[in-house]
């Protein structure tokens, strides 16, 4: 799979790409690298940060689906009450990931994109 990864934490990154390893994955920074990424290459899905800096997760993907009402946006957020799982899917998320991240769950959310897209 070809992901989109907008996060600004390095650590939080290594950690992604060590369990993502097998798929091809581009880093974005903050929201308004994720947005300019979004529009120049498809991607199969996007990991979104919640929390970044010149732009947030939450209007990055909104600003996504004004262009991609269908790539598969997962929200990564620490912040894990009900009302931000709420205001990720109000802003357009498809998925909801609490950090710490656990590897089954995520790696169950791509598997379940992967064969729904085939």
């Amino acid at each position: 799979m070809n992901i989109l990864i907008a996060e600004d934490n390095e650590s939080n990154y290594l950690l992604l790409k060590h369990i993502l390893k097998e798929h091809t994955l581009t880093l974005a920074i903050n929201g308004l690298d994720a947005v300019n990424n979004a529009k120049m290459t498809h991607y199969d899905a996007i990991l979104m940060d919640m929390k970044m800096p010149v732009m947030g997760g939450l209007e990055a993907t909104r600003k996504i689906r004004e262009f991609d009402p269908n790539v598969p946006i997962i929200a990564i957020t620490a912040n894990a009450f009900e009302s931000d799982k709420l205001s990720a899917f109000d802003a357009g998320c498809n998925f909801f990931v609490a950090k710490p991240i656990k590897k089954e769950e995520l790696i169950s959310i791509l598997n379940g994109l992967s064969v729904s897209d085939k």
